[in-house]
């Protein structure tokens, strides 16, 4: 049976910050935490998503001050989301389509974790290396 978002975050506890935190506070708030992200909220609202890769090409590349620039100019705003009932196969779906990494999970408007590429380290990858095992089987077979 395919596992849930749900299931995934169960144990999972928000990293989040505001739009206003600086990039190098939230630059050691994910290497405290060992995330790859952090969610941005307001209000308890998402509002954005600020990774690694925001850090390293809207900061680092472009030379910004980390002590000085907020979230809210270099985060990714209003990020895609998936529902906490929804598959995970799902959730790497949208990852592998929009080259995403993490994509927070939201229910009632309130963001309650995040799933990241690193969670299909578990049944998910099991499953598809049988499949691709099955299929190269099936090749030696068929040739």
């Amino acid at each position: 049976m395919p596992r849930s978002i749900r299931m995934i975050i169960e144990d999972q506890e928000v990293v989040s910050a505001t739009a206003d935190t600086t990039v190098l506070e939230a630059a050691r708030l994910m290497k405290q935490r060992k995330v790859g992200a952090v969610i941005v909220v307001e209000a308890g609202r998402l509002v954005g998503i600020f990774t690694e890769r925001d850090a390293l090409f809207r900061v680092v590349a472009d030379g910004r001050d980390v002590q000085h620039t907020q979230l809210s100019e270099v985060m990714t705003r209003s990020p895609q989301s998936l529902h906490p009932d929804k598959s995970f196969g799902e959730a790497l779906h949208i990852m592998h389509i929009n080259g995403f990494r993490h994509v927070p999970v939201v229910e009632d408007g309130r963001p309650i974790g995040m799933v990241s590429a690193r969670d299909a380290l578990g049944p998910e990858l099991e499953d598809f290396v049988y499949e691709m095992l099955r299929q190269e089987q099936v090749d030696n077979v068929l040739a």
